[in-house]
């Protein structure tokens, strides 16, 4: 009674800006649109619109003040999902020479700089400076 009948997926249309906030590649939407409308996102080496519909199996081009990273799409999300979740809705295909190192500490040794977590001295410490003095 039922062969004939076939059952379609459901299919999302999800917009660039909103995949790339959902997956945790931008702190906003809005922040997303802004780097898409400014070239920084790119599919294919073209420039792309905020209004894309974004499909499985797509690559994406993203630049910001930490690199290049490129992305591929794995699957569809509409909703912003913690970030042990969202990597598994994007392949991370960004060629090793091309990642950032981790930076090290911003403490130098011998440049004057105090050490980290390591404040102002106290007026208790002042005075025993200035007695030395």
């Amino acid at each position: 009674m039922l062969e004939g009948l076939v059952v379609h997926e459901t299919i999302w249309i999800l917009r660039l800006d909103k995949y790339l906030w959902a997956i945790r590649m931008f702190k906003t939407r809005t922040l997303a649109a802004t780097a898409i409308a400014s070239g920084k996102v790119r599919c294919n080496d073209t420039v792309v619109k905020a209004s894309k519909q974004v499909a499985v199996g797509e690559v994406y081009e993203l630049k910001n003040e930490a690199g290049i990273k490129l992305i591929e799409v794995v699957a569809l999300v509409e909703q912003r999902k913690a970030f042990s979740e969202a990597v598994n809705y994007y392949n991370d295909l960004t060629p090793v020479e091309i990642q950032q190192p981790k930076q090290s500490s911003a403490f130098v040794e011998y440049t004057g700089k105090r050490q980290s977590k390591q404040g102002r001295p106290t007026k208790r410490d002042r005075r025993s400076l200035d007695r030395l003095l």
